[in-house]
């Protein structure tokens, strides 16, 4: 159970209101006002982080254990002028809007009208994207081809490794040293000597905003009258004068010592709000044993100290987005990623007590932050995987399932070491990295199913009449299937193409502009390399372009094969004319579309042969292609919510789906598709090739009334491993009836605490948009297996 103090702490947070904070604005404008315009850029960005940092408010809440936030309160988001500037329309939307507003004062507007407007208006990385990029690249984005994830966020994710538990500051900058000794004696490293300096501002400033913390500690201890109290704060005060200076010692020192990094990352820049400790268990069971051990720590206080991690996390909600950036990723959790469970170096089990105590705290503490996943390995026990599967069933949406066989096989197939490997996980929703030694970027989602609709067009978007893709031929003239696929291929590399050229461009000038001196120290091998992590310094680099839509694109080239080029029942000329008319008139061929049409997730082999043939068309068009980092392209499987956003953009389609619905997420089946329940989904979604990938989303939804016996959990764990031993990479389950979901529609205010499982993370039911309600809701509900 929860100690009082962490009731507090946890009602604290989830009663907090979401407020956007000018502080980081207005501090890293002050530095820029007063800064050498001739100072490299690496150090400019250490000096302005050092700034931040050493001025920026300290806020302690009464009985925490864990001290830091990233703005000066609770939810109190902060903002990175130098790379979107909000107008004040923007913080007129974001205070007023129904779904996930933040509260925006006199005082903030005042700042951003007379200071942080006018002084970075022009000068902003967006805006310096956006110039550069080519005139296609905008037409297809306008037209929702494809996104641009950095076009309101520093390029991410990323997670960390053992290294950021094993080493403290003073460790790194020792690194440092060694490699200024070392590229002194090299030519032309001026670029690199300045990465170096830049990187020892930042660990040296990190210390000294931790030593801020422990000197507020300290005036808090002198004042309290609480003699339990008092030594709490003078241990805390101990802790932040060790931490992140020095390696941590002690099981609190290392949460400690972690939540300094984690504040210091995500306020440098915003790394798509994935920042994470990674395997957790792994990490922390070391410092857990020896104070086991030593009588130091017992159960009970380790758990309350988890707890009260996982209430800073929950303070964290991600900053406003706007735009398409709002639309493509409808929610504001911050996508940290626990990793539990999964397999050690030596490829043995790596579940552990710990592991366990974790769970329980997922459990008890029930929030939205951090988001929590297990890795599932054959080495691991079923106990482990029924244990989570028990807390799938209260209907959280936590924690999902990952297949670390395939993440290791994927990874390797990628070109890391084993080791590496194994030590490797999930970030974000679903995407495959090798933990503190990769920079692995999502650049975007893409809509498989929109260049359809421009190849049904001869190379015409039709919603805005404008021509933005290749004259592949009119489909009337198309004799076979053959045909009209080979003009989808064409078009798909013609805009993949687009895609990637202009990922190069903004890879460039992120790289240029805006070094991040503070992340690059955390990732090996950026100090060795005396490179940032956003230039390629990480031994790894990866670039991923996410594809959107599975499900619907499968629907819609079979539903074309059957019907128009196999059975004959409906002509080209007719089906085109009846999108266009969005099936007004056209009842009867629209029932033949959705009810006498093979759908993906049945196992039905007519159906997911296009599934195969899309997915390896995407991915010979993007893997393996070189990046701006000297890395390579990959690609991904998942929506966050940009398959609503995407759903917007298209009209009508060959599946019977109407105009501006929502396309089907991740490699889900279309909403209420599958009808063979979820064995006939996962035999359908295991030949695809997950392998080739970085990851893959899958959702399924249960009724409660499934969960009714022991023997019902049993049989979801028997799912899991079966999934996985055809090496599925993901799934995660809702636990909720449509009935519930409905009436949460109704009535909202009987239901705000409804958590639901949207994508690659769980959400309020009452935070989501309307059309994201309804595709929730339409989702496939199952009852048995």
């Amino acid at each position: 159970m929860m100690t009082e103090r962490i009731q507090q702490l946890r009602k604290q947070s989830l009663n907090a209101v979401n407020t956007l904070s000018a502080e980081r604005a207005l501090l890293v404008t002050e530095y820029y006002k007063k800064a050498d315009s001739n100072l490299p850029i690496p150090i400019l960005r250490a000096r302005a982080f050092e700034h931040i940092m050493l001025n920026k408010k300290i806020c302690i809440n009464s009985g925490e254990l864990i001290v830091g936030e990233r703005g000066p309160a609770p939810k109190a988001a902060p903002t990175y002028p130098e790379v979107c500037l909000h107008s004040l329309d923007d913080l007129e939307i974001i205070n007023s809007r129904p779904k996930v507003s933040f509260k925006v004062d006199e005082e903030t507007r005042e700042a951003y009208r007379n200071i942080i407007i006018p002084y970075w208006t022009g000068k902003t990385l967006r805006e310096k994207i956006f110039a550069s990029l080519s005139n296609e690249w905008h037409q297809a984005y306008s037209s929702g081809v494809f996104t641009e994830f950095q076009e309101q966020r520093a390029p991410g994710h990323t997670v960390s490794g053992k290294k950021v538990f094993q080493k403290g500051m003073l460790d790194l900058i020792s690194n440092i040293d060694s490699s200024l000794k070392r590229i002194k004696q090299e030519p032309n490293t001026k670029e690199k000597v300045n990465e170096l300096e830049a990187m020892r501002i930042v660990a040296n400033a990190i210390i000294g905003f931790a030593n801020r913390y422990a000197d507020a500690l300290h005036l808090l201890a002198i004042e309290e009258t609480n003699e339990n109290r008092k030594v709490e704060l003078l241990k805390m005060e101990n802790i932040c004068r060790r931490v992140p200076a020095h390696a941590p010692q002690n099981f609190h020192e290392a949460l400690q010592h972690y939540w300094f990094i984690h504040v210091g990352v995500i306020t440098e820049l915003n790394p798509w709000d994935s920042f994470n400790p990674g395997r957790l268990d792994q990490h922390l069971f070391p410092f857990y044993q020896q104070d086991i051990k030593n009588g130091t720590l017992t159960e009970d206080q380790a758990i309350e100290l988890l707890q009260a991690f996982w209430v800073k996390f929950n303070n964290h909600p991600s900053p406003p987005k706007m735009g398409v950036t709002a639309q493509e990723s409808n929610t504001y959790t911050d996508f940290a990623l626990i990793n539990l469970g999964g397999v050690k170096e030596d490829g043995s089990d790596a579940v552990n007590e710990l592991t366990y105590i974790i769970l329980d705290v997922i459990e008890e503490m029930r929030l939205l932050q951090p988001s929590s996943m297990v890795q599932v390995s054959k080495k691991n026990p079923d106990r482990f995987v029924k244990r989570a599967v028990k807390i799938s069933k209260t209907g959280f949406g936590q924690p999902s399932f990952f297949n670390t066989d395939a993440i290791v096989q994927q990874l390797l197939s990628q070109g890391k070491s084993l080791v590496d490997a194994r030590n490797g996980g999930a970030s974000g929703c679903v995407e495959t990295g090798a933990f503190g030694t990769e920079a692995y970027f999502l650049t975007g989602y893409f809509n498989l199913n929109k260049v359809l609709e421009i190849t049904l067009n001869n190379g015409v978007d039709p919603l805005t009449g404008k021509k933005i893709g290749l004259e592949t031929g009119d489909p009337e003239n198309f004799k076979s299937f053959e045909e009209l696929y080979e003009a989808y291929e064409r078009q798909l590399n013609y805009f993949i193409d687009i895609k990637i050229e202009g990922n190069l461009v903004v890879e460039k000038i992120w790289a240029m502009n805006m070094p991040v001196p503070f992340l690059s120290l955390l990732i090996d091998d950026c100090i060795a390399n005396a490179t940032d992590y956003n230039a390629g310094g990480a031994r790894y680099n990866t670039s991923y372009i996410q594809g959107v839509g599975l499900g619907s694109i499968t629907d819609n080239l079979t539903a074309i094969r059957k019907h128009v080029y196999e059975d004959g029942s409906i002509g080209m000329k007719e089906i085109l004319f009846a999108l266009s008319s969005n099936f007004d008139g056209y009842d009867d061929l629209r029932y033949k579309l959705i009810y006498e049409t093979p759908k993906w997730g049945n196992n039905d082999e007519y159906a997911d042969r296009h599934a195969v043939m899309v997915f390896n068309s995407f991915y010979k068009a993007v893997n393996g292609r070189p990046t701006y980092r000297g890395g390579v392209f990959r690609i991904n499987m998942l929506p966050t919510t940009s398959h609503v956003y995407f759903g917007s953009k298209i009209g009508a389609m060959p599946d019977g789906r109407k105009a501006f619905e929502p396309l089907s997420e991740g490699i889900s089946p279309v909403q209420g598709a599958d009808r063979k329940g979820p064995t006939g989904v996962i035999l359908s979604c295991s030949k695809i090739d997950h392998i080739k990938t970085g990851g893959t989303l899958l959702n399924q939804k249960f009724s409660p009334s499934f969960f009714s016996t022991d023997e019902s959990l049993d049989k979801l764990v028997m799912l899991i491993r079966s999934y996985f031993k055809l090496d599925g990479h993901h799934i995660q389950f809702n636990v909720v009836s449509a009935n519930t979901l409905r009436d949460a529609q109704k009535h909202p205010e009987k239901y705000r605490d409804l958590i639901v499982r949207v994508a690659g993370y769980s959400d309020y039911f009452n935070d989501l948009s309307e059309a994201l309600q309804n595709e929730i809701i339409r989702r496939t509900e199952h009852e048995s297996l």
